[in-house]
């Protein structure tokens, strides 16, 4: 479970913006906090990470992630580092998730005080671990592209985003793309009634204007 708000907040923002950006394929699975065991038969060997994303495996709800019931490891994990996950986070982790095939690892602190920089991540190239390079990085400012996932990840200040590089829009969680929803609505309503008001005029005009 996450250790305090600082940790529960991105973790429930990734989640669920996820669980958005791919709620139209059905070949793509998005958890978070979930058991995921790695050694049939040992159930002693499991991990929960915080979010998993595993692209290709059936869109359904699990009690656990069984990785030989899975076509392979996950695509992506994101760990959000506290006080009591830093070193696992850096090592046994980081080693387990190499093992098993797991493509790109992510680790990110949201209070700064764990890592430096807050944000890091791993990508697995012949069977080992390489340091991804951000895209951009300044004292207030990380920016990490995901191939897998086709995002970036930007942390501004203390805040951690999904963002589409191709159109630099970020992803929403459930709360904002359901007040996106009602805004997108009350537009296309105040859209409507401009027309229609203009239409009146119009045929107002028409039935008053000289034969």
């Amino acid at each position: 479970m996450a250790e305090s708000d600082f940790q529960f907040e991105p973790l429930s923002y990734a989640v669920e913006s996820l669980k958005i950006r791919f709620q139209d394929r059905p070949d793509v699975y998005v958890a978070g906090n979930i058991f995921f065991y790695y050694e049939e038969g040992k159930p002693a060997a499991n991990v929960a990470p915080d979010v998993l994303v595993i692209i290709g495996a059936e869109k359904r709800k699990r009690r656990s992630v069984k990785l030989w019931e899975e076509p392979k490891a996950p695509d992506f994990i994101l760990e959000i580092t506290s006080n009591s996950t830093r070193s696992n986070d850096q090592g046994i982790k980081k080693g387990l998730y190499e093992f098993l095939g797991v493509t790109e690892y992510f680790c990110y602190d949201p209070t700064g005080d764990y890592l430096a920089p807050p944000l890091l991540g791993f990508r697995l190239e012949e069977g080992r671990y390489v340091v991804i390079p951000p895209k951009e990085i300044t004292t207030t400012t990380i920016v990490m592209a995901s191939i897998v996932l086709g995002l970036e990840l930007r942390v501004i200040g203390r805040e951690f985003r999904f963002v589409d590089p191709t159109t630099g829009i970020e992803l929403f969680n459930l709360a904002e793309a359901e007040q996106q929803r009602i805004e997108e609505r009350r537009l296309r309503i105040e859209a409507q009634a401009r027309v229609r008001e203009l239409e009146a005029r119009l045929a107002a005009s028409e039935k008053d204007s000289p034969r």
